[in-house]
């Protein structure tokens, strides 16, 4: 079993499991009034797709990174050493047909049966991603980066979208736009956490002929480059705190202690940091930075429905 988990990456599924349970359950369904398009059932459905979606690019990727992980990271070695090349193709194909065809199905249960094809988009760019788009310089940070990102969106679209009417049109702009918010924010943290673990990994990625920041600049400039970036979620959140969440005292002290005070953290210690050990402690550090962010869309509404 723990080989397959780790073929799947669950803690990263988890996390996006996690994600779409609050949004749903903890914010959209605390609105006054509003029912979500999605019944407790369909939203289940919703959930599974996209977490089959996304384990099935985790296990391409580990499929494609064999001679990559045989010398960066030995110890997490699963395909052709637990579970064989085919073994991990057929729980690929697998994942994907579940992925997509369950949001053939929703999509056709909402009425919207375009929407099916934003499955089939992702599953595809998840496979270029392994197969080539990660060799070329950023773009593939990108794509990972917009993992998250889009399971936020995909929220939105299949909760709210299909229920717009001229009477909630106002409300349901300014949920979505709390959600894009949310999003961006998860892809800001990603992108740069994708850095952090092409730096980690420089090693086995060079042996592997791949084209990454760190590879193209150097070590100590991409490092460089991720303590210039991590400024821009900083100044974002204090901006975004200041304009719609000063009232909310018990949001603010959660935001500055478990967000903002390990990204200053991060960016303290990713200044001076030079080994394999200390790279890998700051993408963990922003693996956290990224639970807890997801994490205050349930203190936000907690405060604001009981302390407002």
């Amino acid at each position: 079993m723990m080989p397959f988990l780790k073929l799947i990456r669950y803690q990263n599924l988890v996390m996006i499991a996690l994600m779409q349970l609050l949004f749903h359950y903890g914010f959209l369904k605390q609105q006054p009034g509003l029912i979500p398009a999605l019944s407790d059932f369909q939203y289940l459905l919703l959930i599974i797709a996209t977490i089959c979606i996304a384990a099935g690019g985790f296990v391409i990727n580990n499929i494609m990174d064999q001679e990559t992980d045989r010398i960066a990271k030995p110890n997490n070695l699963v395909v052709g050493k637990f579970i064989s090349e085919a073994a991990a193709y057929n729980i690929y194909i697998g994942c994907n047909i579940i992925g997509v065809g369950i949001g053939f199905y929703l999509s056709n249960l909402i009425g919207k049966a375009g929407f099916s094809a934003l499955f089939i988009i992702i599953a595809a760019t998840l496979y270029l991603y392994a197969t080539s788009l990660k060799q070329s310089l950023l773009i593939g940070n990108i794509i990972v980066a917009l993992l998250l990102s889009v399971s936020v969106i995909i929220i939105g679209i299949f909760d709210l979208y299909p229920i717009i009417n001229e009477t909630n049109q106002a409300q349901l702009s300014v949920l979505f736009r709390i959600l894009l918010d949310y999003a961006v924010f998860a892809f800001m943290i990603n992108f740069i956490r994708e850095l952090v673990k092409d730096i980690e990994d420089m090693d086995g990625d060079y042996n592997a002929g791949m084209n990454t920041l760190p590879i193209a600049i150097g070590k100590a400039r991409a490092a460089k480059v991720a303590f210039a970036l991590a400024f821009i979620p900083i100044a974002s959140l204090l901006y975004y705190i200041n304009q719609n969440l000063l009232g909310l005292q018990f949001v603010l002290f959660y935001l500055l202690l478990f967000v903002i005070g390990p990204l200053l953290y991060f960016l303290i210690k990713i200044w001076g940091a030079k080994n394999k050990a200390e790279f890998h402690h700051l993408s963990l550090v922003l693996k956290l930075v990224l639970l807890f962010g997801i994490l205050s869309i349930g203190v936000i509404t907690f405060n604001m429905h009981y302390h407002a």
